[in-house]
C-alpha cells in the first residue's frame, strides 16, 4: 500500500467576508479576485459569527430495470444552494437584508426600519452576495449568489451573556439560461 500524499497548502482555513448589492450589480472581474468588490455596488455586511458557509444539495433521481439489482443510472432533478451565517452586526441594514426588503428611514438622532408586507403575489426582492474567503496556498476564493433572498427565520435575540446575532440562510435562486446562478474563482498566483 502506497502513503496518502497530502499537500499541506491546499488546507484552508480562515474567515470569509460578505458583501450585498443589488440583483444584476456588476460582478468585479474573474481577475479582480484579490480585491475588494467596488463599494459603490457592493455593501460589507460586516462581522459574521459561526463562519460563512456555502452549502449545494443535489437531488438526483435513480434510473433502475428490473434485470439489473444495481442502480443503472441517475439523473439531476433539483439543485438547492444556500450561503449561510450569522451577522454579528445587528444594524437595522442587516436586519433589512435579512427580512428581504423593507422601508428605512433616518433623521437627525434616529433611524427607522419597517418590514415589507406586501401580498404573496407581489415578486421579492432579490440581491447578489459575495463571499469572499480563502482559496489553496493562501490565495482568495470568491463565491458570488447572483440571486439570493433569505430564507430562514429572522431573529433579534437579546439575551444576559450571548451576543445579538442575526442567523441568515441565504437560498439561491435560477438566474437564466445563459447566466449560473452562482459563479466561484480562485486567485491562482
Amino acid at each position: 500500500m502506497s502513503p496518502i500524499a497530502v499537500t499541506t497548502t491546499n488546507l484552508i482555513q480562515g474567515p470569509a467576508t460578505l458583501y450585498q448589492g443589488l440583483y444584476g450589480a456588476t460582478e468585479p472581474a474573474d481577475s479582480a479576485v484579490n480585491t475588494t468588490p467596488a463599494a459603490s455596488a457592493w455593501t460589507d455586511l460586516g462581522g459574521t459569527q459561526d463562519g460563512v458557509k456555502l452549502s449545494v444539495d443535489q437531488t438526483y433521481s435513480e434510473l433502475e430495470v428490473d434485470q439489473i439489482t444495481v442502480r443503472v443510472g441517475s439523473r439531476l432533478t433539483k439543485v438547492d444552494f444556500t450561503i449561510e451565517t450569522s451577522l454579528a452586526e445587528a444594524t437595522l441594514t442587516n436586519l433589512s437584508m435579512s427580512l428581504n426588503g423593507g422601508t428605512s428611514a433616518s433623521g437627525t438622532g434616529w433611524a427607522s426600519y419597517d418590514p415589507n408586507v406586501t401580498s404573496s403575489a407581489t415578486q421579492p426582492s432579490y440581491f447578489a452576495v459575495i463571499m469572499d474567503g480563502y482559496a489553496p496556498n493562501q490565495f482568495r476564493r470568491r463565491i458570488i449568489g447572483r440571486r439570493m433572498l433569505n430564507v430562514d427565520s429572522s431573529e433579534l435575540a437579546y439575551t444576559k451573556d450571548k451576543q445579538t446575532l442575526i442567523p441568515i440562510k441565504l437560498a439561491g435562486h435560477y438566474v437564466s439560461s445563459v447566466i449560473n446562478p452562482f459563479h466561484i474563482v480562485d486567485q491562482t498566483s
